[in-house]
């Protein structure tokens, strides 16, 4: 019995890391290409990201006996593929990410700015993620026409584990999309990759552009779509969080990776679920010795990154799109719904989710911010009108209102 309480908790910890690589590894790889990485870059992008995980999973897990998931930012991963190129390349990309590592740490240290992102409404900060992974969930759809004999198997078999294994849909179809690249023929090109991953470091480059058009939004995306979700799911599961102890070493741990590639760590939503819970162990004071083998099982995986690369490289760029665009799919309909739900503020989630869908650059500052600023005008300007303007609809708005300000006081 002693050993099955062991090995039950480690074997649901090396699951979940696998599952949440393989989802999301290609996501990580192709925002920090669109962003100007090179492929030795991006490989050490991945294998920070991967140490970085593993740290503060094993650190903060044995200091406060709770199972506490770290991840790579993967909605701001997706942000990083809808922004492409900012001025400066590569360099102002890496300065965006120690910004957003400095903000997540005064996110921890000064209550007021986590609660000032606490207060984004729900149906903005929804829309704004929509927006941003809405071209990456059409790349599927691009792959089947573009390259069909690859891409119709790997949708096919994601299809088919959605419905009977769900949290393996995503490390299926990357799997049939590695055979089909095999079968395509790569002995030739990665016999002349590096598989070595190595860290490189990049010296970053700060400017104003860069700062408003990626650092501000990796930083918001980051802290509405993952920090403030992770601490819902262990909350669902009785445990309470030491936020500011999360969110400073989290912030420091993006600091530190920022220079060798990596965009940002966070606390865990999707892969808390799978350590968090009753199937992890029956005891909740036992189950935090499966994150310690997540950390463990992310360290292993991140030795992997320069194959992980150089099989993205290999392998048709719409397929690699594909994939991650098949991984967000459940993200985007969460999204979705949470943007539109609400009666109050809709019209403004809908105008926040098609200005940044659009992908427009204005001044050099991509649309994830212009959409966060046209959505933010349209509920003033819809929102904020006199009683008497408003009094048709005055009756819905009051069942809504008190749901809202319900939902925002639970996270």
């Amino acid at each position: 019995m002693p050993r099955w309480d062991t090995a039950q908790p480690a074997l649901a910890g090396l699951v979940s890391a696998v599952v949440g690589y393989a989802s999301s590894f290609a996501v990580v790889l192709a925002g920090l290409q669109a962003v100007g990485a090179s492929a030795g870059q991006a490989a050490s992008g991945l294998l920070v990201l991967c140490t970085g995980i593993a740290v503060l999973a094993i650190g903060l897990s044995v200091r406060h006996r709770m199972p506490i998931s770290i991840a790579w930012s993967t909605p701001g991963a997706a942000l990083l593929v809808s922004t492409g190129t900012v001025p400066g390349g590569f360099q102002a990309a890496v300065g965006a990410f120690l910004i957003c590592g400095v903000l997540i740490v005064l996110a921890g240290l000064l209550p007021w700015l986590a609660r000032a992102i606490d207060a984004i409404p729900r149906p903005i900060a929804g829309a704004m993620l929509a927006g941003v992974i809405l071209s990456l969930c059409t790349a599927p759809v691009r792959a089947v026409i573009d390259v069909p004999a690859l891409a119709i198997p790997v949708v096919l078999t994601w299809a088919l584990l959605m419905r009977f294994a769900r949290q393996w849909a995503v490390p299926g179809a990357l799997a049939a999309a590695i055979v089909a690249i095999t079968v395509r023929g790569v002995d030739g090109g990665l016999s002349q990759a590096s598989l070595r991953p190595d860290l490189v470091f990049t010296v970053p480059e700060f400017n104003l552009s860069a700062l408003i058009s990626l650092a501000i939004p990796l930083f918001l995306v980051t802290m509405a779509a993952q920090n403030v979700p992770g601490m819902a799911v262990m909350a669902t599961y009785g445990y309470q969080v030491p936020l500011r102890t999360v969110l400073v070493s989290s912030g420091a741990a993006t600091m530190v990776a920022a220079p060798f590639g990596g965009h940002a760590l966070n606390l865990a939503a999707i892969t808390a679920a799978l350590t968090a819970g009753p199937d992890t162990h029956p005891d909740p004071g036992r189950r935090w010795t499966a994150t310690v083998a997540l950390g463990f099982g992310q360290l292993t995986l991140g030795l992997g990154a320069g194959l992980a690369t150089a099989l993205v490289l290999l392998s048709p760029p719409v397929l690699v799109i594909a994939v991650a665009g098949l991984a967000l799919i459940p993200a985007l309909g969460s999204s979705l719904a949470s943007a539109v739900t609400e009666p109050e503020g809709r019209e403004a989630a809908v105008v926040t989710f098609v200005v940044t869908a659009s992908g427009m650059t204005i001044l050099g500052i991509g649309s994830a911010f212009w959409g966060l600023v046209a959505g933010a005008l349209t509920a003033l300007v819809l929102y904020r009108r006199p009683a008497q303007a408003r009094q048709p609809a005055a009756d819905a708005a009051a069942a809504a209102v008190p749901a809202a300000a319900a939902s925002r006081s639970e996270s």
